[in-house]
């Protein structure tokens, strides 16, 4: 009989119970266990059956049993203590309030809004799709725990990111759900009136549309984010927010828009409630959220300041990350379009940002040409302080935008790096976290650089826990393969083998990454009958799980995907090789930690960082990777393997000889040690490996060590640039005038003699005191404007100054300037003098891109 209509049923909480959502609002259970198992403990069934999501399951709880909780004097002991520990958390100083002189008492000035286009913090709040939402979670957490006052802003996706199944072919289908604010960990932020809080933007035709501001709490960490799904927004502007990634350029440009520009005026009015302090830094993580820059400049100019001041005090407080080493990997606009969403009035200044110049915004991210908006080259030019996510990327980013910075070698470019790191506590099992407790003691582990005495963890230990980690990662591949199976039109009957597949005392090896052809999913099948031989060797066997999705958009990445999918469907080895559809934070957890070996082989030098290694390291995992993202820095055959790189253009040929070495090095080293045992059984080798890579690479790859050094590197230097324009209002007018009369000037400044005294002709011995003296010409400019420099180095290729000394030099009485110094070293030396601009404004020598050299 079919039902005459339906009503949803739900449980309301004890006022004795309240405490509860107190708990599930605040993230910070995703890395606190004990909140975790109080949820579990309160419902098993209802906790699994809102998909482990604590705010989701508290309507599912029976009556009968909210009611026996409600007098179970144990449970409401244990409730107690993790509010009471919630609340203490949230009060105590932390390392920032311990650090930065002033903060303890808040005197420091320094806070800092944090831009991103996702959040990976928990499967219950899906806003992330990859590495780049992890990072961000993982910063945040971290943040909270180190207490730098930080405020977060992203959007709330209706959608969110795909959820991925497989046909029966192997090809990777998209199934998006909606997301239900009610059932997710977010508030609405309510305004001054009660109402929730929105902001707004105006877009072409004068149309307003409305930015709805909810509000995750990370700990000590608020995360705004942002929703056009508003019932004042037409249905068009409702579909702003709709998915992660999803839609047309033009799509794009609007979630941007909503992000940086409605992202600033969330802040500010969320500030204005008390929420969180006025931001003194502004980080972008990536060029997604680039018009915030442009939105920060035009107030300014609304108060009376003009656009080069602006961006000079914009820039000041901006800190820019670039997360691609590839230039596809960039949004670029058409300028043209992004012309028409500025929407000049009759003065040129920008509809869309009040006092805005739209032709001079442009231009802070026109690519050479005139047609193509570059978002990075925007990150660039609006942020006086930029860096890659690891040492190696760096470097290549430095040469990718080299351009911007004329005259000045790659190495001078101002793009600095800070590694990325991992949220310990997050990513950390259950069952490696007590042996960290075991070795380390229960102490602030986000604090302690020193993992020494993880060295004291027996073999016996440290077996068990990889034993027991492995096989957890064994039973949720088999359910996971089942269920896929099922979905690809598979029934009952047929699957009886996925309880047999893999082998929970077998070597086995992750891959788990977002699949795009350059980080080369299918390398490990350049030769199917040896991987083959590989998997199914009778005493010695490996086993591969791998997981990961391709964008939806991305063809070549699915082909690759469905090549592994079919190998792995194949009769003969499918219970040595498994994919899991549908990756996410939960599925990795368990999957990074029970790989005895994790396997990164893309491209040199594409990866820009690679975190999925990290957090397999922190559960005793050993890396096994191409020499690119962090290993490139951190490599230590103590403490795993590097695939060696060819040098080739071919990428064909590239692949052969990356695949021959990735076999030679799993045969003869990785699976011999693996299966190596003492008289006892024991693993000694393979332990002794384990151990060197938790005490060397482990504290290095935390986010904790990676906040700090945002802190310390970035963030506190640029709120102290930011300050010196608060403090001093006229500083940014007397900056621009300076930069404008340099740059007026330059064409004068020449370097007109240079001399070398005290050489032999062209030969000197080490120790000897020579004396660099050079005819300048300044122009109209002083000698207080330029920085005059003798830069000295090993001649390398290209008659190139490699790793070059700079020495300043200084005028003397005769009017020539001059610098005394020795060398060390024999060998050949090369030598120039160049001038550069100088001011107390700017953080870098290329800032300007004004050289000149002799």
């Amino acid at each position: 009989m079919k039902p005459l209509s339906t009503i949803t049923v739900s449980s309301d909480l004890p006022d004795v119970l309240a405490p509860l959502r107190e708990l599930a609002l605040n993230l910070r259970w995703t890395w606190r266990r004990q909140t975790v198992d109080l949820f579990r403990s309160l419902d098993p069934r209802a906790f699994v059956a809102s998909g482990e999501n604590p705010i989701a399951m508290l309507s599912l709880v029976p009556a009968g049993r909210l009611a026996e909780a409600s007098r179970d004097e144990a449970f409401l002991t244990r409730m107690r203590s993790e509010v009471g520990d919630l609340r203490t958390y949230l009060d105590s100083g932390r390392w920032f309030q311990r650090t930065v002189p002033g903060a303890q008492g808040g005197g420091d000035g320094t806070s800092v809004a944090y831009f991103s286009m996702e959040f990976g913090i928990t499967p219950t709040l899906p806003i992330y799709s990859g590495g780049l939402g992890i990072l961000a979670g993982d910063h945040l957490k971290s943040a909270s725990d180190l207490g730098v006052p930080l405020v977060a802003v992203g959007l709330l996706y209706q959608w969110g990111y795909f959820s991925q199944s497989l046909d029966r072919s192997g090809w990777q289908q998209e199934e998006y759900r909606l997301n239900d604010p009610s059932q997710l960990p977010v508030e609405p932020v309510r305004g001054a009136d009660g109402e929730q809080l929105t902001v707004a933007v105006t877009l072409p035709g004068a149309r307003e549309v409305a930015i709805a501001v909810w509000t995750a709490q990370v700990g000590r960490v608020p995360l705004l984010l942002l929703d056009t799904n508003v019932e004042v927004n037409d249905e068009q502007d409702r579909q702003i927010t709709d998915r992660l990634y999803g839609g047309d350029h033009e799509h794009r440009i609007l979630q941007e828009i909503v992000l940086g520009i409605g992202g600033v005026r969330a802040v500010e009015a969320y500030s204005a409630l008390g929420g969180a302090p006025a931001p003194s830094v502004f980080h972008l993580n990536e060029g997604h959220a680039g018009f915030s820059g442009l939105e920060r400049v035009g107030r300014r100019m609304q108060a009376g300041t003009g656009f080069s001041e602006a961006v000079a005090e914009v820039r000041a407080g901006t800190v820019f990350t670039t997360h691609t080493p590839v230039p596809a990997g960039i949004d670029r606009f058409d300028a043209a379009q992004l012309r028409g969403h500025l929407d000049a009035d009759g003065s040129g200044l920008s509809r869309l940002i009040p006092s805005l110049p739209v032709e001079a915004a442009l231009a802070l991210g026109i690519e050479e040409g005139g047609d193509v908006f570059n978002m990075a080259q925007l990150g660039f030019r609006i942020a006086q302080r930029s860096n890659g996510v690891a040492k190696l990327h760096g470097a290549v980013s430095r040469a990718m935008f080299q351009d911007l910075y004329p005259g000045f070698d790659v190495p001078e470019v101002p793009i600095g790096s800070v590694t990325n790191g991992v949220h310990r506590r997050t990513w950390t099992s259950d069952h490696m976290d007590d042996l960290y407790t075991k070795a380390l003691g229960d102490v602030d582990i986000s604090s302690l650089s020193d993992w020494s005495a993880l060295s004291t963890l027996t073999d016996h230990e440290l077996t068990e826990t990889r034993d027991a980690l492995r096989a957890e990662l064994v039973t949720m591949a088999r359910r996971h393969v089942r269920d896929s199976w099922l979905r690809r039109g598979a029934v009952e009957a047929e699957l009886a083998w996925t309880d047999h597949i893999l082998d929970p005392h077998a070597l086995t090896i992750g891959f788990a990454r977002r699949v795009s052809t350059y980080k080369r999913l299918t390398l490990m099948l350049s030769d199917p009958e040896r991987l083959q031989r590989i998997l199914l060797d009778q005493t010695r066997p490996v086993q591969i799980v791998v997981a990961g999705k391709s964008h939806p958009a991305d063809r070549p990445g699915k082909e690759f995907l469905q090549q592994l999918v079919q190998f792995a469907d194949d009769h003969g080895v499918r219970h040595r090789i498994v994919f899991l559809p549908d990756y996410d934070i939960r599925m990795a957890s368990v999957l990074i930690a029970g790989s005895d070996v994790w396997l990164n082989n893309p491209v040199r030098p594409e990866e820009a960082s690679g975190t999925s290694g990290m957090k397999a390291v922190l559960n005793g995992g050993l890396t096994f990777s191409v020499s690119d993202g962090w290993w490139d820095e951190l490599k230590d055959d103590d403490a795993g393997w590097t695939i060696p790189t060819a040098d080739v253009e071919d990428q064909v040929h590239r692949d052969a000889v990356e695949a021959e070495a990735l076999y030679e090095i799993l045969e003869q080293s990785i699976v011999p040690l693996f299966y190596e045992r003492d008289a006892r059984g024991m693993q000694r080798g393979w332990m002794t490996k384990v151990r060197s890579s938790l005490v060397t690479v482990a504290p290095q790859i935390t986010a904790a060590r990676m906040v700090r050094d945002y802190v310390t590197d970035l963030y506190l230097p640029a709120a102290r640039a930011a300050s010196a324009f608060t403090a001093d209002p006229a500083r940014a007018g007397e900056f621009t005038a300076w930069r404008a009369e340099v740059q007026d000037a330059w064409s004068a400044v020449s370097i007109q003699h240079v001399s070398l005294e005290g050489a032999r002709g062209a030969a000197a011995s080490t120790g000897d005191e020579l004396t660099l003296v050079a005819d300048v010409e300044l122009g109209r400019l002083r000698d207080t404007d330029v920085l005059i420099e003798a830069v000295l180095g090993e001649i390398g290729a290209g008659d190139e100054i490699i790793e070059p000394q700079l020495i300043p030099l200084q005028r003397g009485e005769d009017g020539r300037w001059a610098a005394r110094f020795a060398l060390a070293a024999p060998g050949e030396v090369g030598f120039t003098v160049r001038i550069t601009p100088q001011h107390p404004v700017l953080a870098s020598r290329a800032e300007l891109g004004l050289v000149v050299t002799a």
